[in-house]
């Protein structure tokens, strides 16, 4: 049998669920999940390979209108995912009506390529929304075929996967068949962190930080690894650390419970928070932290 091989570019608004289908796709967290709006900054490709196969699926950051150079940065990825896919995934959830950019909905329903319409949250709907919802979508986006999913039940997951193996070209594969990414190390650590202040920060905080690992050095049986909160104010930097530090200690356990089970061993994890004023508008800033165009 030939090999087939190919980007598969995953895009949508934001919380729509794309991170959870590229993680159900790779049997990986590779992608973080809250239920905030932005959870995903950049571009990940997440791997996976088969004897006759290798899918790289790209996972991106929900569409916007963007406020301020982090966000236009953000965009600029979901751009770059347009441009070398073999099979376009656009992810809706049931309720949706429109991407919120015509640009965008406008290169799907002209491209080229096979495109898959995934109407997601199904386990959030009866039959008579669903047929309504497919409908909708048919008229919206004809060159798409429609499949309802639950990825977070995990509902046609497997059969939307082979169809995507069915429709990649044949190619040799584009990495080594033992890589699950194209990020290091040390960015599945800021991820992680970032995850943790989604989670436990309301309001503006988890938007204004970003997370640098400084250190990361693996020994036989531990990883030793410092990392950085950056916040922009100094009001932001008490809040992040809380009363006698208890909320920053309250992120590192946690964070460091994930990394465990993420590297297969123990973890040693120090965090520092600084502040870097106004670093979501800087451009040499965003170059620094991976957002370069």
């Amino acid at each position: 049998m030939n090999h087939k091989a190919g980007f598969v570019n995953i895009i949508g608004n934001p919380n729509v669920g794309k991170s959870t289908l590229m993680n159900a796709f790779i049997g990986e967290k590779l992608s973080i999940i809250t239920s905030k709006a932005q959870t995903t900054r950049h571009r990940i490709l997440g791997i996976v390979n088969g004897d006759n196969f290798q899918v790289i699926l790209s996972d991106t950051p929900g569409i916007i209108k963007p406020a301020y150079e982090l966000q236009s940065s953000m965009m600029d990825f979901v751009k770059s995912a347009f441009e070398d896919a073999d099979l376009l995934i656009y992810m809706v959830e049931v309720g949706e009506k429109e991407l919120k950019d015509d640009a965008f909905f406008n290169k799907i329903t002209s491209a080229k390529i096979p495109v898959l319409l995934l109407l997601n949250k199904i386990d959030q709907s009866n039959q008579e929304q669903l047929e309504d919802q497919v409908q909708l979508w048919a008229e919206k986006v004809p060159n798409a075929q429609i499949i309802p999913i639950s990825a977070l039940k995990g509902f046609n997951v497997k059969e939307v996967f082979e169809k995507i193996i069915e429709l990649l070209p044949e190619s040799p594969a584009y990495y080594p068949k033992d890589q699950l990414t194209d990020k290091p190390e040390r960015f599945f650590v800021n991820e992680t962190i970032r995850e943790k202040i989604l989670i436990h920060y309301k309001k503006e905080i988890p938007y204004a930080v970003e997370v640098d690992c400084e250190e990361f050095f693996e020994e036989e049986t531990i990883i030793k690894m410092r990392a950085v909160i950056m916040v922009e104010r100094e009001t932001q930097k008490g809040i992040i650390i809380g009363h006698k530090g208890s909320a920053l200690k309250r992120v590192g356990v946690e964070a460091r419970k994930d990394l465990e089970k993420f590297f297969g061993k123990q973890v040693h994890l120090e965090l520092y928070v600084k502040v870097n004023k106004n670093w979501r508008s800087n451009v040499n800033q965003l170059k620094r932290f991976g957002y370069n165009k």
